[in-house]
């Protein structure tokens, strides 16, 4: 594909996980949940984990937000249902790298479909917002409760 063409794809797959949120909802079952917020924007969410084991079992998550920060929370949901905390947390670093743009930046086809925020980079205003859900994710796995704020 033609970089408008994936340009393209990815701007609707952002745009179908923003009208069509994945795993919109609270979890009362939740191991761990985290609050974010990122007041530039006025993106607001929380997530919620299930874990068993080393097992992320569940994870959703609930808020409001522009496109991107809904879009990536939605994203997330879906990419680390069924994965240990360490490919949680490697996925975490691979997508903060590819959205700040860092060299580091993994090949996006590595990342599925989240690999439709690859254009965030390109956008510094938006890289607290697609990353927001993740920060938020990396702490209720790390604690049972707590917040994050790209303040």
């Amino acid at each position: 594909m033609s970089a408008p063409d994936l340009d393209e794809l990815y701007q609707s797959i952002i745009l179908d996980h923003y009208r069509r949120p994945r795993n919109f909802r609270a979890l009362p079952e939740a191991t761990g949940e985290a609050a974010g917020r990122n007041p530039l924007c006025g993106d607001e969410l929380t997530v919620w984990v299930k874990v068993d084991g080393d097992t992320i079992d569940e994870v959703t998550f609930q808020g409001s937000g522009c496109a991107i920060s809904r879009a990536s929370a939605s994203l997330m949901t879906a990419a680390v249902k069924g994965k240990t905390r360490a490919e949680a947390d490697a996925l975490f670093t691979q997508v903060h790298a590819m959205v700040t743009g860092g060299a580091d930046a993994p090949a996006p086809e590595s990342l599925g479909s989240v690999r439709a925020l690859a254009g965030v980079g390109r956008f510094p205003m938006r890289v607290k917002c697609a990353s927001l859900a993740w920060h938020a994710l990396k702490a209720a796995l790390e604690r049972p409760a707590g917040a994050v704020s790209t303040e």
